[in-house]
């Protein structure tokens, strides 16, 4: 990993381990680890899910896993969890700030994706 970017601890990933899917069919998947670290590092930066660097593997990767979670709600139970043992949640504010008037975001699901530019 280059400077600046994310990189969980073993001790981190250890917590999270509980909270990760298990059981999948067809071909392996990749490790979760570097996975979440990828996803957290396009969190933190605002950057596109194709442009993550090549360090966490493919940005289709990383979308597609997110989204997936998101789907079956590992993602908020990480979350819900993580903040209850420590107080307040990593990211404060990142996930219960209320969308702009006229965004394309929801109260429930954030804006991930800028809106396009215009010339």
């Amino acid at each position: 990993m280059e400077e600046g970017q994310f990189r969980l601890t073993e001790e981190q990933f250890e917590r999270l381990a509980p909270y990760l899917p298990t059981k999948t069919r067809g071909v392996p998947r990749v490790d979760d680890r570097r996975v979440i670290c990828g996803i957290v590092q396009v969190l933190k930066s605002g950057c596109r899910w194709v442009d993550a660097p090549a360090a966490y593997g493919p940005g289709k990767a990383l979308c597609n896993r997110f989204v997936r979670w998101a789907d079956k709600g590992i993602r908020q139970g990480i979350f819900q969890a993580l903040a209850a043992a420590e107080g307040p949640a990593a990211f404060p504010g990142r996930f219960s700030r209320r969308p702009k008037p006229g965004s394309r975001c929801s109260a429930a699901t954030p804006c991930l994706r800028p809106a396009p530019r215009l010339l």
